[in-house]
């Protein structure tokens, strides 16, 4: 199954309870079909008249349907455990893993210790006066290692460096990898360009 019908079946069993209601009271009506033969053969239980072809055939329907089922269960168990699996990726890049991106895209870039803290600083929304006064030193310098770190970045500004991680934490694939020192595959960024992809287009 592929294309719209799957991805309808797959919205229909995990993302509405109606859905696994239906699964489950088709297994119900299909398991109802061998208990009451088994009712009949034990306590004399009898449901009415039936030819013994139309009982086969309802027996073999039934089963069926317990395989079906199954199969259907397993799968959408299959597709919840996966979309459990993608949020804690997202909600893992969201909370501690932003800290291991910085460290990441820092070492790409080639940035200097100093470099590091007055780049954390600066996506931290810190002025250069702030960032001046923690690191104890004058502004002009603060100014100086900022346009270092754009210009290892490729961005123009602190606005398109933070956005670097926010497009990257919104991502669902393997994180970017941007233009990093040494790296022949990587390429610098032109300033307002968000993507390695896009500047080699």
């Amino acid at each position: 199954m592929k294309g719209p019908g799957r991805n309808g079946l797959h919205r229909f069993l995990t993302r509405r309870p109606i859905g696994l209601a239906v699964l489950l009271l088709f297994q119900i009506l299909c398991a109802a079909v061998f208990i009451t033969d088994i009712l009949s053969s034990v306590i004399g239980f009898n449901a009415g008249p039936l030819s013994w072809q139309f009982r086969e055939l309802l027996e073999l329907g039934a089963a069926l349907g317990l395989v079906t089922g199954i199969a259907l269960g397993a799968w959408a168990l299959r597709l919840a455990m996966a979309e459990r699996n993608v949020a804690e990726e997202r909600l893992r890049r969201a909370s501690g893993a932003f800290a291991e991106i910085l460290e990441e895209r820092f070492g790409e870039w080639g940035l200097t210790p100093a470099e590091r803290d007055v780049a954390l600083f600066a996506i931290k929304g810190l002025s250069t006066a702030q960032i001046a006064g923690l690191r104890e030193t004058s502004e002009g310098t603060v100014k100086a290692q900022t346009n270092a770190i754009y210009r290892k970045a490729g961005v123009s500004g602190r606005p398109q460096l933070l956005s670097l991680f926010i497009d990257e934490l919104m991502r669902d694939d393997d994180p970017l990898r941007l233009g990093a020192p040494g790296n022949p595959a990587a390429k610098p960024r032109e300033p307002g360009v968000r993507s390695r992809d896009q500047s080699a287009a």
